[in-house]
């Protein structure tokens, strides 16, 4: 039924092995770079929208990180309200 794609693969793969190894590499990074970095960015969107659609369903949201200045001055860093360690300058 698919006799014709893998003899065409076929006559590729016997093509790409009786080329010079320089010119291997050169086409492989050519034609593969592009297509894993589609492929990374692809992922990445897929993993962005289920996560989103996830935190949805469960019904929380993200929160901001606050930034380390806004802790120490509420005291909670470095031993936070307990009085534990100071950061010494």
């Amino acid at each position: 039924m698919l006799t014709w794609l893998r003899d065409w693969w076929d006559g590729i793969e016997l093509w790409l092995t009786q080329l010079w190894y320089p010119f291997q590499l050169a086409l492989v990074l050519v034609v593969l770079l592009p297509l894993c970095l589609v492929a990374a960015w692809l992922i990445d969107r897929a993993v962005d929208v289920l996560g989103g659609w996830l935190g949805k369903l469960r019904g929380n949201r993200a929160e901001q990180p606050e930034s380390a200045d806004a802790d120490a001055e509420r005291g909670r860093v470095f031993g936070g309200e307990r009085g534990g360690h100071e950061r010494e300058s």
